[in-house]
């Protein structure tokens, strides 16, 4: 693990007010003076109460390494036993935060996976008079603490450059944990024969291991605390990413005849810590499901494996459709992250890619929806998972398939509640507008007494390392713009959380 060097920055918990189009129920309530937006999911009543907080970490900090610390919003987890309750009524504790695959706006970089430790003091700000950008950053203090670069086999060097080649599986990885299948890598000649990662998601376990996800894979690993690869976990047939001729072809750079559509792979990654199941979710839909269209590919696919013993390989125990909403003009708004909640619920992180840094000023959507599996078709070891029988043509999902409910939630972009925190959506297009690209979720629990069922909903926005003053494997860059790193925190009333989700 590298050395620690300090950097202190702000803050901010937000939770903002849902979108009533196609929510199914939808009302305001007001509770100790604050607006809350409440929701109705299996009978099960959720609450949206505002942003409580807001922060960033500036575009041209440099991190241990002497990169640019950028990007890490692409997975949040807290650290296991750092989330206290102070005696003023703050908080404090240590976020991990997982960048993707570097500065990769010209093209991808070999830039090794890495994951960075950041701790915080969070202030909740309840009032409702406006703050000013710089007071509003004063309600979280950050504190960068390290970052731990990570390794795979023989001690490799993980690299984030499009995959050209396949790493032949190890004969009998479909029964012993500790061998790989068939892995995407840089190149098939040494030194090249380096494993690639796009990481999206993070779970922190009770041993101190992490779970990760990918885009290239899709593959879920799982990385020592040190940094060191352990196990992989390689999905159903249908979303491996294969040539015409059935081979496999982990490139990014264009459609695979099957599985993942290019960059919408396993983006959401959550855990059970009850039953020790661990979930995943793909972006969008796979190639055979519609993803090669924005205009097709709403169904995507939620997986989950039973994790409880390492000492064997991981079991497929379920795997249910979810349909994820859709713009006016009939896009898919795809997800990027989700997150557990209680007895067959989740948080889905669902948006366009509009704000700063985007392709435009003004975001249509930004939420942190909710979605239940509990009336959903279990499709899991069924035909579809062969990729010869999709679930989806052109969008028409398969009629012996009931998907997940999905119901809208938390709102990034209420004009009232970023104002609270100097924020803006929509023009001008300077540092105070809300970032583009949203991609992580974390929870925390308050411990009111009078609302128990309140918890702390963290997020980051992956600002792609875009920044004029960047440093990238070591070499200066100008990306023509500064994208800070920002954070929210909302203050939500989710009642399906059992009682250890969240906690330490």
């Amino acid at each position: 693990m590298l050395s620690s060097r300090t950097f202190t920055a702000t803050l901010i918990f937000l939770s903002s007010i849902g979108n009533a189009r196609s929510s199914p129920i939808y009302h305001r309530t007001r509770q100790n003076d604050d607006v809350a937006t409440t929701v109705i999911l299996d009978d099960v009543h959720y609450a949206s109460k505002g942003i409580v907080a807001f922060g960033l970490i500036p575009s041209n900090f440099v991190e241990l390494t002497g990169d640019t610390l950028g990007g890490y919003g692409g997975a949040i987890a807290f650290k296991r036993g750092t989330w206290k309750r102070t005696n003023d009524g703050s908080f404090s504790g240590t976020i991990v935060a997982r960048p993707d695959r570097g500065f990769n706006v010209d093209g991808t970089v070999d830039y090794q996976a890495r994951q960075h430790e950041i701790d915080f003091v969070l202030s909740p700000y309840y009032g409702s008079a406006n703050l000013s950008f710089s007071d509003a950053q004063q309600t979280l203090q950050l504190q960068y603490r390290n970052t731990t670069l990570q390794f795979e086999r023989e001690h490799k060097k993980t690299s984030g450059l499009d995959p050209t080649a396949v790493r032949n599986a190890q004969t009998g990885f479909q029964v012993f944990p500790f061998l790989d299948p068939a892995m995407p890598i840089v190149g098939s000649t040494q030194p090249e024969n380096r494993l690639v990662l796009d990481v999206e998601g993070m779970v922190a376990n009770a041993d101190g291991t992490y779970w990760i996800s990918d885009e290239y894979g899709p593959y879920i690993y799982r990385f020592s605390s040190s940094g060191n690869l352990i196990q992989t976990i390689q999905p159903p047939d249908a979303v491996l990413p294969r040539d015409a001729s059935g081979n496999f072809n982990f490139t990014s750079a264009a459609n695979p005849a099957t599985g993942r559509s290019p960059n919408q792979g396993f983006e959401g990654l959550t855990l059970d810590p009850i039953t020790n199941t661990l979930y995943a979710m793909l972006q969008s839909a796979t190639i055979q499901d519609g993803g090669s269209s924005k205009a097709t590919s709403r169904y995507t696919r939620l997986f989950a494996w039973d994790v409880f013993n390492p000492a064997v390989n991981p079991r497929l125990k379920g795997e249910w459709v979810v349909p994820l909403p859709q713009s006016d003009k009939g896009n898919t708004r795809s997800c990027s992250e989700i997150h557990f909640i209680g007895d067959g619920k989740f948080l889905a992180l669902s948006r366009d890619g509009d704000g700063r840094g985007g392709d435009d000023n003004n975001s249509k959507y930004k939420q942190a929806d909710l979605f239940s599996t509990v009336h959903a078709t279990d499709i899991h070891g069924t035909k579809f998972d062969s990729p010869t029988n999709p679930i989806a043509v052109d969008g028409v999902l398969d009629s012996s398939i009931t998907p997940a409910t999905y119901v809208p939630f938390v709102n990034y972009v209420d004009p009232i509640q970023l104002a609270r925190f100097g924020l803006h959506n929509g023009k001008p297009n300077d540092p105070t507008l809300l970032n583009a690209k949203w991609e992580s979720l974390a929870l925390a629990p308050i411990g009111d007494t009078s609302f128990p069922d309140d918890y702390f909903l963290f997020t980051a926005a992956d600002n792609d390392f875009l920044s004029t003053q960047g440093i990238s494997l070591g070499v200066p860059f100008n990306a023509g713009i500064d994208v800070d790193n920002q954070m929210l925190v909302f203050r939500v009333t989710l009642p399906s959380v059992v009682s250890t989700v969240g906690r330490e």
